[in-house]
């Protein structure tokens, strides 16, 4: 695949980019690069290949639950600025225009 001016200017357009002409040069160097080697890989014979859907063979390794020690609302509440005895208590943050 050959990297044309216009492809460059085509893909910083779609990218919302925009390149000085020195960077568009080494720009279009780096993808010339890039489509090179992706065309280096498909030379690899990979008739005998299983494809590869995991890197291990582990299959869904979750911790179990467990319960561990938990505070009580109270001692949640102790280093709270605000609090009503059950909830901390924050300023609010979103306010209702009611025009």
């Amino acid at each position: 695949m050959k990297v044309t001016d216009e492809m460059i200017s085509h893909l910083s357009h779609l990218a919302r980019l925009s390149f000085s002409d020195e960077e568009k040069i080494e720009l279009k160097r780096d993808l010339e690069n890039m489509i090179s080697f992706v065309e280096q890989l498909k030379e690899v014979d990979t008739s005998n290949i299983e494809p590869l859907l995991h890197i291990t063979d582990a299959v869904n390794v979750l911790r179990d639950d467990e319960v561990h020690h938990t505070i009580t609302k109270q001692e949640a509440l102790i280093n709270a600025p605000q609090t009503d005895r059950n909830f901390f208590i924050v300023p609010k943050v979103i306010k209702k225009n009611t025009e």
